[in-house]
């Protein structure tokens, strides 16, 4: 069972149909939408301030979702629409992700950052803190820089399809053996 733990008077919540692997972890002011799925050793420490995640999100295996205190002079929120797919070990820190992204294997989103609809961060880029993206398009490197634009047929098969994926994917761990 994934560990799930109240923090500073905040108990996570949790959708239905939430799949939540045996190493996952949940902690403090997280909200967290229907049909999600949270994978092996993912971190959800909402112990600082809020993190609320969309329908039909996935946060694969090693993810890390954090903030910047609510009381700091430069706080942050983690807040991750409908249709997102988190890859492996990448890393939100208190950014702002929109409907139908596509967030890569090892990236990371820092504080403060806007990712608006039908965005593709590519695997290990860092989208720097304060970053404004614009919408379907696909950012690479280290900082992160606009690659191309996203097609509406590339949305489709790339970023939805991914998300509608990890819904099937999901649904088997709840099979009988």
């Amino acid at each position: 069972m994934a560990l799930i733990r109240k923090v500073r008077g905040h108990e996570p919540v949790i959708g239905e149909n939430t799949f939540l692997a045996e190493t996952a972890v949940i902690l403090g002011n997280v909200t967290i939408g229907r049909d999600c799925s949270i994978w092996y050793n993912a971190v959800l420490r909402g112990d600082v301030n809020r993190i609320v995640i969309g329908d039909r999100t996935n946060i694969q295996d090693g993810a890390v979702l954090h903030t910047i205190y609510d009381q700091a002079k430069h706080p942050s929120q983690t807040i991750i629409g409908n249709d997102v797919s988190v890859g492996h070990n990448a890393t939100i820190h208190g950014a702002v992700i929109e409907d139908n992204c596509l967030i890569g294997m090892g990236a990371t989103v820092l504080d403060n950052a806007h990712v608006p609809s039908g965005c593709i961060i590519a695997a290990n880029a860092l989208v720097l803190s304060n970053a404004q993206l614009e919408p379907n398009s696909v950012y690479a490197g280290v900082p992160a820089r606009k690659v191309k634009e996203i097609t509406p047929e590339q949305r489709d098969e790339i970023v939805r399809r991914t998300a509608h994926d990890y819904m099937l994917y999901a649904s088997w761990y709840g099979e009988e053996e």
